[in-house]
């Protein structure tokens, strides 16, 4: 959500949750999935330190968290998500997973690093 005010709302105006209910109301569960993922996807790509400002933001730990709750949400919402939506998501995890990998100083046993108890081992 933005801290942008609505043209309706003036500041220190209190929202109007019956309407942002009624937003998230019509938004399909597989939209909402979807949204979570990229978020995850994005937040733990910027604490891996692949943005532009790279080790400025770099927190091995934090991308860790991440990376698994990635890969528990898609593995949970496996059957209830498109192969469409699906797919490009597993890719992205599995680029992220590879990451962290070269990323450690130390790497985890195959098998062991971030949400490859739901993914697998993946191999780098």
């Amino acid at each position: 959500m933005s801290d942008a005010t609505s043209p309706s709302e003036s500041p220190g105006e209190a929202p109007d949750f019956d309407a942002m209910t009624r937003d998230i109301a019509e938004v399909p569960a597989v939209e909402v999935i979807v949204t979570v993922a990229v978020n995850l996807m994005s937040a733990a790509a910027v604490k891996l330190g692949l943005t532009e400002d790279g080790d400025q933001h770099k927190d091995l730990d934090e991308a860790r968290k991440l990376v698994h709750a990635l890969a528990g949400l898609l593995d949970a919402s496996a059957t209830e998500i498109s192969s469409f939506h699906a797919a490009p998501l597993r890719d992205g995890l599995k680029s992220l997973q590879l990451a962290f990998r070269e990323a450690s100083t130390v790497p985890d046993e195959v098998g062991q690093g971030p949400g490859e108890k739901y993914t697998g081992p993946v191999y780098g």
